[in-house]
């Protein structure tokens, strides 16, 4: 596109460019096209070789003839109700057909034993559709081939010989419908249905793009998931929580990770600092195609640049979906997984804030007082501080840290930019001095010590040029019993705070901020950090204390020395000076002003001491509203502006968009109040609200539509992100509308509920088989190949996560374990850039994580793992409506060679030696375990003879790759 025109539509050349229209009907004289292709004007087109006269000739007469469009037999050149579509029509309910009795392909026995009487609703729309086309459903599948089936498609896993012996023992209705209400109450469930989800809102452990970096706090989304589909949760909710858990749930913090959705999606940081706001409206254009691809099977996106050219989306609806979006961004998000702990959080720090304010009336309530005179009755318990017993110190660079005869560590040499010191010491300190006769048995607080010296710039106590230094964090760590946790700090106080640089900044885990002690140097400073609760400590316990020192400028510690302390008094932080004053007066002598000194200090330490008591807050990377550019904010922003871009042009901004959804969707309310335009969770909690609305057309019928597909392979839609005039018309409209209304008013939005409807029907449970010769399969292979009107079960290979799972579960080694941190299955080098390099290859597969489900590793989004990327797996900087479905030379040569495969056949080679005594049982077993059944008796001698010449792991090794074992059934 040049200067703003497209040639591609009648609209694009009557509405022209940056020099207006390209074409005036009837008016060749004052048409801009021909004046370029004449050359007659600045502008020529072609801009080298001129057009013939013959050529030139025709565009002149056929600007004369009105300019009209070459494929008006396609699309007529008249105006046309767009919103007369099938996906936007009102759903109603239509009545179910009379059933004629649900006649079969074959006289065969069908797999069970009960059939019911009543005729389940799915069959009967499918059996009305199929008698239109003189056809019949395929008998059922075999009893081991449904259980099979029905274990991949719920679990993603398949049963064990002994499952399915149970499973197929005497097969019914009734024993049917227990086994699929027992694979939904698995934990397999949820862990199966969850990669569904992740594929639609392209959720991966990286950003993408050119900055390839990762997200190590993703995963609490990927655990939200998965433990959504195993609770059930209801799909309005389930939508509700993605959207905007802050506004319509924020007294429950534990769903904070739900957030997660709206930043799954790739993120540019390349453009964050070079062109940030272009880059907030290509990120947004992510988010909001997201949203409107996987909640309404639109392509809302097609309207960035102009009106969608085929579906009823104005321009200005998709920048005012933008407008949802416009006041926060994608970043780490801190949280807490228990709302009991959320609630206290809050009310401390509300409690702070109150303290902080100097309100009166709270700090010298009779609720208070008491805490005021225990910290009162506390001061003659001074505390005792015991010099660390400190055995080495290192610098990260070159420095050299020397101690000097008073037990305190000088530092001279090389002077750089930053650094890092690390102290280790015994946990109960020297055991000399006053009051240290003994050693300590616990440990409540250290005590930093810096100091000046003739050697250090303006006597220190640092090592910039002024004296001043910067400690920008302090981190303490405990050994014990081979145990190393991290010490938690409550508090930090000083005798001196440089304006803006407090002692505070040492303990918020911002490495960008720190203590400083200008103006006040040449002078000997300390520092006191109680911890929240006191650790035990022994003749065998150590003690790592890091100093950060990480501002630039030489801003480094010149001396120090380092104590500790087992005093629980409160008195062991250091008193400012009208804290002092007033602890020297008596009580009933106070000024009102003493007494709020008093209080004000006592009070907070007491609250900080408490926050500091709490579990820490975890981190997700979420939506927030402290996000911009990448960027963490100080503040929470507010919304931005959006504007309508002309022809998508960051640089021709146009009105301002009010923020709303599609008004393709004429029984909804498509622009959002003025009350809610101002405010960034409520306009996504508006959003939220049009998504779930019972009268959206698009909604209901698209995650019925969706869950559809992923048990039979196919949607009714199969263009499950598309419902517009570009994707295709569904098999069985009316089926697809009465699925909808049953999923929103009956089954209220339960997924199970749906399922179970499903996996019931006998349209489910046919036979994928289709027999040569067979006359009826003869004739619907030739009315319906594609099998879009379900005349059988459609053949299914296993997806790449359940390949890997089903062989470590067969070769019994697959770990269970649920949640957490993703496991990194490759090995992670520097790359040239911000992206590293990614060594699959030299992953070993004995590695602690290692066998694991598949859900549970790191997908990196731009390096994709070749194993996986061969099975299928999708690239997850797209939106995957579906994944691919192919079968290819490369997926045998990977699945007979990759590492992982030679890996677990060995350790199926080495289960089933341990628990078979001779290779002919062993061989038997292999087949039980991979197939599900024993092996013929010409199969068992070829078996046999393969192990023989090649060992019984390299028999596994073909197994895992026999279709038998590939293919669902």
């Amino acid at each position: 596109m040049e200067g703003g025109l497209t040639l591609d539509s009648r609209a694009g050349w009557l509405t022209g460019g940056d020099s207006g229209p390209a074409v005036v009907p009837k008016q060749p004289d004052k048409s801009l096209l021909l004046k370029a292709i004449e050359h007659s004007s600045e502008l020529q087109m072609p801009p080298e070789d001129k057009l013939s006269s013959k050529q030139i000739e025709n565009i002149r007469k056929w600007i004369e003839n009105g300019a009209p469009d070459p494929r008006a037999k396609v699309q007529p050149d008249k105006s046309k109700d767009l919103s007369d579509w099938w996906s936007l029509k009102p759903i109603k309910r239509p009545a179910l057909p009379k059933a004629t009795g649900l006649g079969t392909a074959s006289n065969s026995p069908d797999s069970f034993a009960n059939i019911p009487k009543a005729v389940h609703p799915i069959d009967a729309w499918i059996e009305q559709r199929l008698t239109k086309e003189k056809l019949k459903l395929s008998k059922s599948a075999s009893a081991k081939e449904l259980v099979r089936r029905l274990y991949c498609d719920l679990h993603g896993l398949p049963p064990t010989p002994e499952q399915v012996q149970k499973a197929t023992a005497n097969l019914n209705e009734e024993s049917w419908s227990q086994l699929i209400d027992e694979l939904l109450d698995s934990p397999r469930y949820g862990e199966r249905w969850a990669r569904h989800w992740l594929d639609a809102v392209h959720f991966a452990d990286t950003h993408g793009c050119e900055h390839d970096v990762k997200r190590p706090h993703a995963w609490p989304y990927r655990d939200y998931v998965i433990e959504s589909f195993n609770q059930d949760k209801p799909w309005p909710q389930f939508v509700k929580e993605q959207l905007a858990a802050d506004h319509f749930y924020p007294d429950q913090s534990n769903l904070t990770p739900a957030l997660g959705f709206i930043s799954a999606g790739p993120l540019e940081l390349s453009r964050a600092s070079t062109a940030p706001v272009t880059f907030d409206y290509l990120d947004r254009d992510d988010i909001v195609s997201q949203c409107m691809a996987v909640f309404a099977s639109a392509t809302a996106n097609c309207a960035r640049c102009h009106d969608h050219k085929f579906d009823p989306i104005s321009q200005e609806d998709y920048y005012s979906l933008q407008a949802i979006f416009a006041g926060g961004g994608k970043g780490d998000r801190e949280y807490d997984s228990d709302p009991a702990v959320q609630r206290e959080r809050a009310r401390l720090t509300k409690n702070l804030d109150t303290i902080r304010s100097r309100n009166e009336k709270f700090l010298l309530s009779n609720e208070n007082r008491p805490i005021v005179k225990k910290f009162e009755t506390s001061m003659g318990n001074r505390p005792v501080w015991i010099p660390l017993d400190i055995q080495s110190v290192q610098a990260e660079s070159q420095a050299e840290l020397k101690q000097l005869p008073d037990g305190s560590w000088l530092a001279s040499g090389e002077n750089p930019q930053t650094d890092i010191y690390t102290i280790n010491g015994t946990g109960q300190g020297i055991g000399t001095g006053k009051g240290a006769d003994k050693k300590l048995r616990q440990v409540t607080a250290i005590r930093l010590d810096v100091m000046s010296h003739d050697s250090l710039p303006m006597k220190g106590p640092g090592r910039c040029a002024n004296g001043n230094l910067h400690l920008n964090e302090i981190v303490v760590t405990h050994e014990s019993s081979g145990q190393t946790t991290e010490v938690k700090i409550a508090t930090a106080s000083a005798d001196w705070n440089q304006s803006g640089w407090t002692i505070q900044h040492a303990i918020d885990r911002n490495e960008k901020s720190a203590w400083g002690i200008y103006p006040e140097v040449a002078k000997n400073h300390f520092a006191i950090f109680k911890f929240a609760s006191p650790i035990k400590v022994d003749e065998k316990s150590r003690l790592a204390i890091q100093l950060k020192q990480l501002h630039g400028g030489s801003h480094l510690i010149g001396r120090f020395k380092i104590y500790l302390t087992d005093s629980t008094s409160q008195t062991i932080e250091v008193l400012p000076e009208k804290v002092q004053q007033a602890l020297a007066m008596p009580e009933s002598k106070r000024t009102r002003q003493q007494q709020l000194e008093l209080a004000t200090f006592v009070l907070e330490s007491e609250t900080r001491q408490q926050l500091a008591k709490l579990p820490p807050t975890q981190q997700v990377y979420a939506w927030s509203t402290h996000y911009s550019h990448a960027k963490k904010l100080d503040q929470a922003m507010a919304p931005k502006t959006v504007h309508v871009l002309k022809r998508g042009n960051i640089d021709r901004p146009g009105k301002v968009a009010v923020p709303g959804s599609l008004s393709m969707a004429a029984q909804l309310k498509n622009r959002f109040s003025e009350s809610v335009q101002g405010n960034e969770s409520l306009r996504r909690a508006a959003f939220a609200e049009w998504v779930i609305d019972r009268d959206n057309p698009l909604a209901w019928r698209s995650i019925v539509n969706r869950v559809w597909a992923y048990h039979f392979g196919r949607g009714l839609c199969d263009t499950p992100n598309d419902f517009g005039r570009m994707g295709s018309l569904p098999s069985h409209p009316e089926m697809l509308d009465w699925l909808a209304v049953w999923f929103r008013d009956e089954a209220k939005g339960s997924f199970k509920k749906l399922h179970r409807l499903i996996l019931t029907s006998k349209t489910w449970r046919q036979s994928a088989t289709v027999r040569k010769g067979h006359p009826v399969h003869a004739i619907a292979l030739n009315v319906d190949a594609e099998n879009k009107l379900l005349w059988r079960f459609s053949l299914h290979k296993l997806d790449a996560e359940s390949y890997r799972d089903s062989i470590l579960q067969i070769a019994g080694s697959l770990d269970l374990t649920m949640g957490g941190p993703g496991v990194e299955q490759f090995k992670k080098s520097k790359g040239p850039q911000a992206t590293p390099h990614l060594d699959y290859e030299a992953y070993d597969w004995k590695a602690p994580g290692a066998n694991r489900r598949s859900i549970y590793r790191v997908v990196w989004r731009g390096i994709a793992d070749p194993f996986m990327e061969s099975l299928d797996f999708p690239d997850l900087g797209l939106l995957t409506a579906q994944r691919e479905k192919s079968s290819s030379s490369l997926q045998a040569l990977a699945t007979f060679n990759n590492d992982f495969v030679l890996h677990f056949s060995q350790v199926l080679g080495k289960r089933l030696q341990r628990e078979s005594p001779t290779l002919d049982s062993q061989v038997e077993r292999a087949c039980q375990l991979i197939w599900l059944r024993k092996p013929s008796e010409e199969e068992a001698q070829r078996l046999i003879q393969y192990a023989q010449q090649h060992s019984i792991s390299a028999l596994c090794r073909v197994l895992f790759n026999s279709n038998e074992f590939l293919f669902i059934r």
